[in-house]
């Protein structure tokens, strides 16, 4: 299979969920959201909402932006899927408001361009020209504006507001609006998270601009042509555990266990019912004084049958590792797939992260 039939077969597989999804509340809308953001929680099996405590907080639990100590922190993360065809693009900052107060902004892309557009591409009469082929792009696209305030030392929370724009070139788009909320808690030498997201439904008002070739395409592929609608996305609450331990002087290790309880009715994870499902996953980092790190994973436990009929469990493991220079840059990387264990097709993640602390003029430098 080639990259173009690939691209083909992609689209066309989004084209169809995005009208197949805006027609219920659905168990996977907006899902591109649910990939994650910076090679280390991604190292981790996604598992990071009690302990995040950088700018990606803005995506994973925006109480983590608390622990930001420097002016301005930026983060930036790129990765590519499907061999390359599907582009993930990650982009934040956060800036301390005062001491007890954190703003920050988070922006993701997750999109194939590119696409060839065949709808005109065989005439009236039959005849086909290639030059008739065009390309567009489908895209998703979020815009996290996070808060996040400190109370009493040990307790901190958090919240975003958020916008979620979907294009699927100029033949579909939608807008969508959604809140999350999050906290942190310090219990003794254990830290315990907890992040509601989309905790007022997300919505996302789909419109669609179709040609009249291209509705001829749908009729005579006996599909229904989309509609304006509405497209839902559900609640999702993450409950999340970590605790630091001193392996020697220099050597610590930080486990930590994240469950998500999705309230859309049975999903394929590992705990489930006829109308919740709980997704455990489990990561572990280790340190060589903070400045070293190596991290692994396990998520996406789920029950499949091989090839043979039986019966069996499955997962995916994730691995990573950090390095931090001072404390005003940190590079870290990820080896992972975005789900799809039974094409093994894994990629590589690289993010990065920077402080910016504002010089204090002395009194001699000052205009007093």
């Amino acid at each position: 299979m080639n990259l173009l039939t690939k691209k083909i077969n992609i689209f066309a597989f989004i084209l169809l969920c995005s009208y197949t999804l805006s027609a219920q509340a659905p168990k996977y809308s907006n899902e591109f959201l649910s990939i994650g953001v910076g090679a280390r929680a991604i190292g981790m099996s996604n598992s990071n909402i009690s302990i995040v405590d950088d700018v990606t907080a803005g995506y994973w639990n925006p109480a983590g932006l608390n622990f930001i100590k420097s002016n301005i922190q930026i983060g930036l993360m790129h990765s590519e899927y499907f061999a390359g065809i599907a582009k993930y693009d990650y982009a934040s900052i956060a800036s301390r408001i005062d001491e007890s107060s954190v703003g920050g902004f988070s922006f993701i892309r997750f999109g194939l361009d590119d696409i060839p557009n065949t709808t005109e591409l065989i005439d009236a009469e039959g005849n086909i020209d290639y030059d008739k082929i065009t390309t567009f792009s489908a895209a998703d696209y979020a815009f996290l504006f996070s808060y996040a305030r400190t109370y009493k030392e040990k307790l901190r929370l958090g919240a975003n507001a958020k916008i979620i724009h979907r294009k699927v070139g100029d033949f579909a788009h939608s807008w969508g609006f959604g809140l999350d909320i999050g906290a942190q808690y310090n219990y003794n030498k254990w830290i315990l998270g907890v992040m509601a997201r989309d905790v007022t439904s997300t919505f996302n008002a789909w419109s669609y601009d179709l040609t009249d070739k291209m509705k001829e395409v749908f009729t005579l592929t006996n599909n229904e042509i989309p509609e304006n609608s509405l497209e839902i996305t559900l609640p999702k609450f993450i409950v999340s555990v970590g605790r630091e331990f001193t392996i020697s002087q220099n050597f610590t290790a930080l486990p930590v266990l994240d469950i998500d309880f999705a309230f859309d009715k049975q999903r394929n994870v590992l705990l489930k019912n006829h109308y919740n499902s709980a997704d455990p996953h489990f990561g572990v980092e280790f340190s060589y004084k903070k400045i070293v790190f190596v991290r692994g994973g396990i998520g996406n436990i789920q029950n499949e049958t091989n090839m043979t009929g039986k019966k069996i469990k499955t997962f995916q493991p994730n691995m990573g590792i950090g390095i931090k220079i001072k404390d005003n840059f940190c590079l870290d990387y990820a080896y992972t797939d975005i789900g799809n264990k039974s094409i093994a097709i894994y990629s590589n993640i690289f993010s990065l992260k920077f402080n910016i602390t504002k010089k204090v003029r002395s009194v001699e430098e000052s205009d007093i």
